[in-house]
């Protein structure tokens, strides 16, 4: 039996820092294997929503959009990193 899978974190070539799949090859991968949704979290940055969204919609798959953010221990404006403090996260937003 089919059970649907929904791959929920992934970075496209509009993410910083790290990600390579350009949008319409994440989007037609994922008609390929009839998921029924698939989302993008590209670090730091909201730039291939619009794109993902329209392609998404277009292939019949529902976008799922996201964003990996920064989540920085003290202040952005810190920089510092001591062995002893805390380090920073990511963290996945889902909308």
């Amino acid at each position: 039996m089919f059970k649907p899978f929904v791959h929920l974190h992934n970075h496209t070539d509009c993410s910083f820092l790290d990600g390579a799949v350009r949008i319409k090859d994440l989007v037609s991968a994922a008609a390929k294997y009839k998921m029924p949704a698939v989302a993008i979290t590209d670090h730091g940055g909201l730039f291939g929503l619009i794109e993902f969204y329209k392609e998404a919609k277009k292939a019949g798959i529902k976008p799922i959009l996201g964003v990996e953010v920064y989540v920085a221990p003290d202040s952005r404006f810190n920089r510092t990193y001591a062995k002893d403090s805390r380090k920073y996260d990511h963290l996945i937003l889902l909308a």
